[in-house]
């Protein structure tokens, strides 16, 4: 229990304050490479909703990013760009919004997977556990070609797999896991908003 309250006060820590030294210190962790970054897609329209859940192609009755939120994956892969955090794949829901994010980022192609995607009500509890346990051995499991893996998708899925300490996760957030030993993973940082990254400073 003591664990898990030091862990969670570190992620709010960096959610919060962002203090330039602890961002930069995060921007140094990340360009050694061996992290998996979950980012919620960036902003969306509010007055839009997910009407055909069960059939993923039909992109018009999903709900969408905004302009803002367009703008927002682009300007947060220019700055890991600028930044030299290196990325390896870069994984997505198959919901449009977050397979839009994934391309506007510019990180390299993107590969649209079940494993990432939100299931809730449509999906049975044995797919939304198996879904769970697939991004939890993602986020625990470290890149080994001295890059970052990047997921882009949805606060739900998140809450499912890694814990209810993120039931805040807010559109465009990203949480940097540190895997461990034995399939296990740590939090060490919330950036949010996406902005941050751009005023971000690269470590000597």
């Amino acid at each position: 229990m003591h664990k898990l309250l030091l862990h969670l006060l570190a992620c709010l820590s960096l959610a919060s304050a962002q203090a330039p030294d602890t961002l930069t210190a995060l921007v140094a962790q990340l360009r050694a490479g061996g992290h998996v970054i979950f980012i919620r897609h960036p902003q969306t329209n509010p007055d839009q909703a997910d009407t055909d859940p069960l059939h993923l192609d039909n992109v018009f009755a999903q709900r969408h990013l905004t302009h803002e939120g367009r703008q927002q994956a682009r300007d947060l892969g220019a700055a890991f760009q600028r930044l030299g955090i290196p990325v390896g794949r870069v994984l997505c829901s198959r919901f449009y919004r977050a397979q839009e994010a994934a391309i506007l980022l510019g990180l390299g192609k993107p590969e649209s997977l079940l494993d990432v995607t939100e299931g809730g009500l449509v999906v049975s509890p044995n797919e939304n556990k198996r879904r769970a346990g697939a991004l939890r051995q993602l986020l625990g499991t470290a890149p080994t070609d001295g890059k970052n893996l990047i997921i882009v998708s949805h606060r739900p899925s998140l809450v499912d797999a890694a814990g209810a300490e993120f039931a805040d996760l807010r559109e465009g957030e990203a949480v940097v896991f540190q895997p461990a030993a034995g399939g296990g993973f740590q939090c060490i940082g919330r950036v949010f908003p996406p902005a941050k990254w751009a005023a971000a400073v690269a470590p000597r």
